[in-house]
C-alpha cells in the first residue's frame, strides 16, 4: 500500500522540485520511503511514498526500473499470488534482484504486456512507462480497491492517488463539476470515471489506460467486466458451499502473506466473523483481532459480539476504546477524502484504523459481503417495493408534484418516489435527494444536461434479469467501489495502515456473480443466504448469521449536540454551492431521526470539503 504519481508534459520539462512537493502530499500513504524517476528529456516522471510491506530492504524500493532501462513502475497494492508468479516467470528465464511483488509486476508487463492483468490477484493501481516508445500504460484493480485519480488537457498527463497530489500543482484549476455534484447530492458519492472537480477523472475500476507522450492520445478500456448471472440449477448448495469455503481460504491464506504483523477487523458480524475463522484454519501462527468500543453508546457498539466470536475461535484479540465524538476531526477527514463522501461511518473507521496502526501494519476486514452476497437490509423491502411497482404508479409522471408536496422527513417518502420514477426501482431507492430537491439546491448555477444520476445508475444495471441480480450488481459497480472501498482506502491509509479485503478476491466476485443463484444470495424476508450456510460449518451453534447492526455512530444525537455548530454554520454562513432558499428548507426541516441526519452530514460534509480546497463555482 503506497502513493503513487505521474507527471507527463509533452511541451515542457517537468520540474522536480514542484513534482516532489505533489508526491509528499501523500506522505501518509507511504512513510517508510520516497523515490521518484525523471526521463532523460525530463518530459516525463514518476513518483512514489513507500508503506513497505513485502521486502522490507531497498531492493523493494519505487520507482522501479528494469535491468535494461526500459520500463519503469510506480505501483500501489498487493499482488497476493506473486510468489507463485514469481516461479512462473523465473521458468521463463526472467531474474529477480529482490523478493518484492513490484519486481514481480514488471517483470509480468515485460513478458505479457497488457494481458498481464489477467495473470494478477490482488488489488492495485500502478503505471508503467516505456522510454523506448514514450507510452504510459497504467490500470486499476477490478474492484477498485486502489484510488487512480488523473487529468488530462491534451499537453499534459498528471495522475495520483490522491487528488490532494494533483491539486498541489499551482497551475491545476479548482472548479466544482456541477455534473459530479448532482450525482453527489444523489447518492452522497461521485460515481464511477466523474470527479467532483472539473477537467478531472478517475480511471473507472478493471479498465486500463494508454497514454502516447508524444501526440497527447489517451486511451481507456474495460479489461475485465463482472459476469453475468448464473442459472438457478447450475450447483447444488452444498456444492456452493464447498466451492466458497475452498475460494476463502485460498484467498485469505494469500493475504494474511506479508513481512510486517497482519490483523484481522473483527467487528463481529457475519463477514468479519468469517474472515476470522477462516484465517484460524489456515494461519500456522496465532491470529490476532482487534475489535473497537464506543462506551456510552450501546447501541453502536458491537464489541461484546467481537469478544464472543473471538473467544470461539481462540484469537489473541484485542478491544481498542475510541471515543468518537470530536467535531475537530471532520474537517480532517474531509481534507483526506479529496471528494466528499456522505458515508458517517468514515469516522469509526479512522478511529479503528488509528487505534490498529498501533499493533498491526495491515488488517485484513469484511468489506464485500454485502454486495457479493445480498446482505442489504433493503434487498428484502425491494420484494415487496417491486410487487407494488406492478401497478404501473411510475407511468403518472407524478414524482415532481409528490417531491414537492412531501416534506423531506415524511416517512416512506424515499419508497414512495422511487416507485414513481420511470427508472428502475433499484436504481432509485437508495437515493439521498430525490431530483427535484437537487434542482433546488442547485437553482443558482448552469443546468445539468448531462446523464442523471438515476440513469447512469439503471446503465450499471444493464440487461441482468432478477431483481437481487440487479441490485447487487449495481451495488458493487457503485456504492461499494464509490463509497466503502473509497472510506476504506482513505481512513485507513490515514493511518498508514493497509487494510485488504479477502471477499474481494477476483475468483470470489466471480464465483458470486457468476456461479451463484439469486435465491442463494437473498429471498423475501432472508438474506445472504449462502453465507449464512457457511457460517454454520465455521462458527458455533450460538453465533447469530441474522443480526446487521453495521459500523454507525449516534449521527442524530451528535448532530444534535456536539455537532450542532455544522448545522448552524451551514444554516447562517450558507455555501456557494447551494441556492440560499432551498438549503434553508433542506435544514429547517431537519429531525434527529437518521434519514434526516444523513442528509445534513451530506451537505455539511461537502460544504466543509468545499471550504477546505477553496473549491470555485
Amino acid at each position: 500500500m503506497c502513493g503513487i504519481a505521474g507527471y507527463f508534459d509533452a511541451q515542457r520539462p517537468v520540474a522536480p522540485e514542484l513534482f516532489d512537493r505533489m508526491r509528499d502530499t501523500m506522505l501518509h500513504r507511504g512513510p517508510d520511503g520516497a523515490g521518484s524517476w525523471l526521463s532523460s528529456d525530463s518530459r516525463a516522471a514518476l513518483g512514489h511514498r513507500r508503506l513497505a510491506i513485502v521486502d522490507l530492504t531497498p531492493s523493494g524500493h519505487q520507482p522501479m526500473l528494469t535491468g535494461d532501462g526500459r520500463y519503469v513502475i510506480t505501483f500501489n497494492g498487493e499482488i497476493y499470488n506473486h510468489a507463485a508468479l514469481r516461479d512462473e516467470l523465473r521458468a521463463l528465464g526472467f531474474k529477480f534482484r529482490g523478493g518484492s511483488d513490484t519486481e514481480v509486476l514488471l517483470n509480468a508487463f515485460c513478458h505479457w504486456g497488457r494481458e498481464c492483468l489477467a495473470h494478477l490477484s490482488g488489488m492495485f493501481a500502478f503505471a508503467i512507462y516505456d522510454t523506448l516508445e514514450k507510452r504510459l500504460f497504467a490500470a486499476r484493480d477490478r474492484a477498485g480497491e486502489k484510488p487512480f485519480f488523473y487529468r488530462h488537457d491534451g499537453r499534459r498527463l498528471l495522475f495520483a492517488s490522491e487528488l490532494k497530489a494533483l491539486l498541489a500543482h499551482p497551475e491545476m484549476p479548482r472548479r466544482i463539476n456541477v455534473e459530479s455534484l448532482n450525482h453527489y447530492l444523489a447518492y452522497g458519492y461521485v460515481p464511477r470515471n466523474l470527479c467532483i472537480l472539473d477537467g478531472y477523472a478517475k480511471l473507472p475500476a478493471g479498465h486500463w489506460l494508454d497514454f502516447a507522450l508524444e501526440s497527447g492520445a489517451l486511451t481507456i478500456k474495460a479489461y475485465w467486466r463482472l459476469p453475468m448471472p448464473a442459472s438457478a440449477a447450475d450447483a447444488s448448495p452444498n456444492e456452493l458451499l464447498d466451492e466458497f469455503e475452498q475460494l476463502m481460504k485460498q484467498s485469505v491464506a494469500r493475504q494474511l502473506m506479508a513481512d510486517v504483523p497482519v490483523g484481522i477487523l473483527l467487528s463481529g458480524g457475519l463477514d468479519s466473523s468469517l474472515v476470522a475463522a477462516t484465517a484460524v484454519r489456515v494461519s500456522s501462527a496465532p491470529v490476532k483481532t482487534f475489535t473497537i468500543s464506543f462506551p456510552g453508546h450501546a447501541a453502536h457498539d458491537e464489541s461484546q459480539f467481537a469478544q464472543f466470536v473471538a473467544r470461539a475461535l481462540g484469537t489473541e484479540h484485542t478491544e481498542l476504546p475510541a471515543e468518537a465524538d470530536n467535531i475537530d476531526i471532520l474537517p480532517q477527514l474531509a481534507a483526506q477524502y479529496d471528494e466528499p463522501v456522505a458515508d458517517s461511518s468514515m469516522l469509526p473507521t479512522f478511529l479503528v484504523s488509528r487505534l490498529v496502526r498501533q499493533h498491526c501494519t495491515v488488517a485484513l476486514g469484511g468489506d464485500g459481503g454485502d454486495e457479493l452476497f445480498g446482505g442489504y437490509a433493503y434487498y428484502t423491502r425491494l420484494f415487496g417495493l417491486n410487487r407494488l411497482r406492478q401497478l404501473q404508479l411510475h407511468r403518472l409522471g407524478m414524482e415532481p408534484l409528490m417531491a414537492k408536496l412531501l416534506p423531506l422527513n415524511t416517512p416512506g417518502r424515499n419508497a414512495l418516489l422511487a416507485l414513481l420514477n420511470r427508472q428502475p426501482i433499484e436504481a432509485v431507492i437508495t437515493r439521498a435527494l430525490d431530483p427535484d430537491m437537487r434542482r433546488q439546491l442547485l437553482a443558482h448555477l448552469p443546468p445539468v444536461h448531462q446523464e442523471s444520476p438515476e440513469a447512469l445508475f439503471a446503465e450499471l444495471i444493464g440487461s441482468r434479469k432478477g431483481m437481487i441480480n440487479r441490485v447487487t450488481a449495481l451495488d458493487f459497480q457503485a456504492f461499494m467501489c464509490d463509497d466503502v472501498l473509497v472510506k476504506v482506502d482513505r481512513a485507513s491509509m490515514l493511518s498508514s495502515l493497509e487494510v485488504r479485503a479477502p471477499l474481494l478476491d477476483h475468483q470470489i466476485i466471480e464465483f458470486a456473480f457468476g456461479r451463484v443463484p439469486e435465491h442463494q444470495k437473498a429471498v423475501d424476508g432472508d438474506k445472504k443466504i449462502l453465507l449464512r450456510g457457511l457460517a454454520k460449518r465455521l462458527l458455533p451453534p450460538q453465533f447469530d448469521s441474522h443480526r446487521k447492526q453495521g459500523f454507525t455512530i449516534p449521527l442524530g444525537a451528535w448532530l444534535q449536540g456536539p455537532w450542532r455548530p455544522l448545522i448552524d454554520d451551514l444554516m447562517h454562513g450558507g455555501s456557494p454551492l447551494f441556492e440560499p432558499k432551498a438549503l434553508k428548507r433542506a435544514l429547517t426541516s431537519y429531525q434527529s431521526n437518521s434519514r434526516d441526519a444523513n442528509r445534513i452530514f451530506q451537505l455539511a460534509m461537502l460544504e466543509t470539503w468545499r471550504r477546505h480546497y477553496r473549491i470555485e463555482l
